[in-house]
């Protein structure tokens, strides 16, 4: 049994571990936790697949959920690149109902290889959203799509992480499928080679995570000009742009493939504005918003996915 770290120690446990992060929005205050939605004690960390294939974005999916099911659908996605994106805190939908005997065996950390095969699921187990940390993992699902070698080390990372500021073994790390009787998730790995791993790691030092590369730091968007400069231009041929963040977000829609790069010219003219209209689209905006004028969570999501900073 333990506290629920706060969102901060959980950031800073993963980069401690040596984890490649990337925060999502205000990923701190988004969750579930709330009107008879409790979160914590917590006793262990869950592990999913997210069965997402192109052009469903995996992160994004995970970030706002669907509409049978809201968002945050786990506390992190981790992608095939191994970096581990931040989605939510506190109370997530990931973990549904499972097996109290399962919970039993993960709060004692009493089981062999594997713990008692679960005989309850979502209709009729325990809450397991309450209890546990959760992960997605970007695959496919059907035992035949790779896991990169730098996804799975991420997710022994982030798995030791967690053991390690609780005090727990590996035996605190489990399987969607070994929680719920009606789960596959993970699928294409096991999850006893992968608590082996995570001992292992446990028994060594935390890897240090290595200092970012020197160079410029990242641009910065003012959320207010940008807003002036998309009401205002386009302006004639040759003339001045009246925003020069304007070609920060323009290169970062063109990034998206939202953009022709020729477009990309520092002015919010009909192109860019269509281009960040279909971007508002894919995070889920309908109607008036989705008109192409940005607003704080989309650039600041479009910001956190392409590098760049924003002010309002």
């Amino acid at each position: 049994m333990a506290t629920p770290m706060t969102a901060a120690q959980f950031e800073a446990a993963l980069r401690a571990e040596g984890v490649e992060v990337a925060e999502v929005g205000d990923w701190q205050n988004h969750t579930r936790t709330g009107s008879g939605r409790p979160w914590g004690p917590v006793h262990g960390i869950v592990i999913h697949h997210t069965v997402t294939k192109s052009p469903v974005d995996p992160v994004r999916i995970c970030r706002d959920g669907y509409s049978g099911l809201p968002g945050p659908l786990c506390h992190a996605v981790i992608t095939k690149d191994g970096t581990v994106h931040l989605v939510g805190w506190g109370r997530t939908n990931h973990a549904g109902g499972g097996d109290p005997v399962v919970l039993e065996a993960v709060k004692a950390e009493s089981y062999g290889a594997r713990p008692p095969a679960p005989t309850k699921g979502n209709a009729d187990g325990v809450d397991g959203n309450r209890h546990f940390y959760g992960f997605e993992c970007e695959n496919l699902g059907d035992g035949k799509d790779p896991w990169p070698a730098a996804q799975l080390e991420a997710i022994e990372r982030v798995s030791a992480a967690l053991c390690r500021v609780h005090g727990w073994s590996s035996k605190s790390v489990i399987g969607h499928l070994e929680w719920s009787n009606d789960k596959s998730d993970p699928r294409g790995f096991t999850m006893p080679d992968l608590r082996e791993k995570v001992a292992a790691r446990l028994a060594e030092r935390p890897a240090p995570k290595p200092k970012p590369p020197t160079g410029p730091a990242k641009p910065v968007v003012d959320l207010s000009k940008l807003v002036a400069a998309a009401r205002q231009d386009p302006a004639r041929p040759g003339t001045p742009v009246s925003y020069a963040g304007v070609k920060t977000v323009e290169q970062a829609l063109v990034k998206e493939g939202l953009l022709t790069a020729s477009l990309a010219d520092g002015h919010y003219g009909t192109a860019t504005r269509k281009a960040y209209a279909a971007w508002q689209r894919g995070l889920g905006y309908t109607g008036p918003d989705a008109d192409g004028i940005p607003g704080q969570r989309s650039l600041r999501e479009l910001g956190a996915k392409r590098g760049f900073t924003i002010t309002p």
